[in-house]
Formats: structure tokens, C-alpha cells, sequence
């Protein structure tokens, strides 16, 4: 039997999506169970500072010191916790993009050069835009550490892209057309590790969570949509597609479409 490469990224994607709801699950149970106690060992360690003798006070020190790198790391396990039903509206994507550039470029973004390549007659997607930040914070930052301080840039690229679908929870199948590349010239992504790349605890950077794009998964998941990474010359594409707005669809009739550029998968 033939593989079918179309059928393998799918079940990848599903694969990805899976796991970081497994970590979901797991990292609120114990965020839970971690946090309370931890709040009561630095609290007795203050107390124990206040009466401490000068050769003993730097243990207490550090027992706080540990306490509150280890409640930053329950913090970042916490935000994989299913806290709730997603609160979504519709959103004009280039809104979200936008603010996140803002956000980069004022920070650890400074160095680089951004290219747009927008569609302006894109219908609104639904959903949470703090969350979508979260996605497009995380995907900048990676690419922004990967390229140089001369000449490194990042491609935003969206459109509108027919024949993009998935299987839902419901065993339909969805269409996904908007789509968003990020696209940058830095390092590149080896071939080993990037069907792994969402996999939760998988990182390339030294003292990372290894959670960041696990999350943006998940996040994407929970928005209906899809998210993969490709590498090819040095370059590092990460291509998102996401379903439009159910209020919108309506619209998308009007559109001319012999002014885009429509992609459909084989």
C-alpha cells in the first residue's frame, strides 16, 4: 500500500493536538496539587527569616528563592489548564497580527525586518483575540531568536485558500480557508526535529519549558483550525489555517475570487 502524505500530516496534526490536551489535563492537576502546599513552605520560610541567625537566614533565602521559581513554573503548566469555555467574537485577523508586531517590535523583536503580504478582504475568523496574541507572540518570538541582527526578517502572509479542510469532533469536514505563514531566514529547522516540533517538553532553546508551541497548538486546535511547520533553504515556515467566522460565510460569495490566489491541497 502506497503512503498518502496528505493522510500522514493529518494524523500528525491530530497526534500533536492530542498530547498537548493530555498536557492540558495533567498540568491543571497539578498546579493544583503543587501550589498549596508550596504557598505554605515559603510562608513558614519567612516566618523562619525573621528570627534567623546570620549563617542560617541565606538557607531561608533560598527556600524562597526556589519556592518562587517553582510557582513561575506551575504558572506556565497553568495555562494549559482547561480553566473554562473559550469566550470567542469575531475578529478581523490582521488585527490580531498587527497588535502582536507592535508587541515584538518593541521588544525582542527590535532587530527585525517585517515583509507584509496581506489580503484585505478577508472575512473575520471566530475567536478569543488575547489567545491568538498568545499564538502569534509565541511564532514571532521563535522566529525572531532564529534570525541575525543584519538582515534577518519575517514574512506574515495571509490569504484565502480554498479546498483546505479537516475531519471535526462532529466527523465533518470543515473548511479551513483562511490561511496565515509566518516565514523567516533564519537557521532552519532540522528534518529530525521538527516532526516533533509540537510535541509538548520539546524545545531548542536551553532552559526553556520546551511548551511554547505546544500551546499555540493546542490553541489552534481549540479555534477549529490547524497549524503545521515546514523548513526548507534556511527558511522556517509555519502555516496556519483557520475557519471563517459562521456569520461571515455568507459573505465570501460576493468576494472576487479571480483576485486571489487560491491553493488547494492534492
Amino acid at each position: 500500500m502506497n503512503p498518502n502524505p496528505k493522510k500522514e500530516r493529518i494524523d500528525k496534526k491530530l497526534l500533536h493536538q492530542n498530547a498537548a490536551r493530555s498536557v492540558s489535563g495533567l498540568s491543571a492537576m497539578l498546579a493544583h496539587e503543587i501550589r498549596n502546599p508550596l504557598a505554605g513552605i515559603s510562608g513558614a520560610a519567612q516566618l523562619l527569616a525573621q528570627n534567623a541567625e546570620p549563617e542560617d537566614f541565606k538557607f531561608t533565602k533560598l527556600i524562597q528563592s526556589e519556592c518562587k521559581r517553582i510557582g513561575n513554573l506551575v504558572s506556565k503548566f497553568e495555562i494549559f489548564g482547561d480553566l473554562g469555555p473559550l469566550v470567542k467574537s469575531n475578529i478581523n485577523i490582521h488585527d490580531v497580527i498587527e497588535k502582536t508586531k507592535d508587541l515584538a517590535k518593541a521588544g525582542f523583536a527590535s532587530h527585525v525586518r517585517f515583509l507584509e503580504e496581506y489580503d484585505p478582504s478577508l472575512p473575520d475568523i471566530k475567536g478569543n483575540f488575547d489567545q491568538l496574541i498568545q499564538v502569534f507572540l509565541n511564532l514571532i518570538k521563535n522566529s525572531s531568536e532564529a534570525v541575525s541582527e543584519n538582515g534577518g526578517y519575517i514574512k506574515i502572509k495571509t490569504s484565502y485558500q480554498s479546498g483546505i479542510k479537516i475531519l471535526s469532533v462532529n466527523n465533518r469536514m470543515e473548511d479551513l480557508p483562511i490561511s496565515i505563514s509566518i516565514i523567516d531566514n533564519g537557521k532552519g529547522i532540522s528534518d529530525d526535529f521538527i516532526d516533533k516540533i509540537f510535541e509538548p517538553f520539546v524545545g531548542t532553546k536551553t532552559g526553556g519549558s520546551g511548551l511554547g508551541l505546544s500551546l499555540v497548538s493546542k490553541i489552534i486546535a481549540d479555534h477549529g483550525g490547524t497549524i503545521e511547520c515546514n523548513s526548507k533553504d534556511n527558511k522556517t515556515f509555519f502555516n496556519l489555517n483557520l475557519p471563517v467566522a459562521d456569520d461571515s460565510k455568507g459573505i465570501i460569495s460576493d468576494y472576487d475570487i479571480h483576485k486571489r490566489l487560491l491553493i488547494s491541497e492534492d
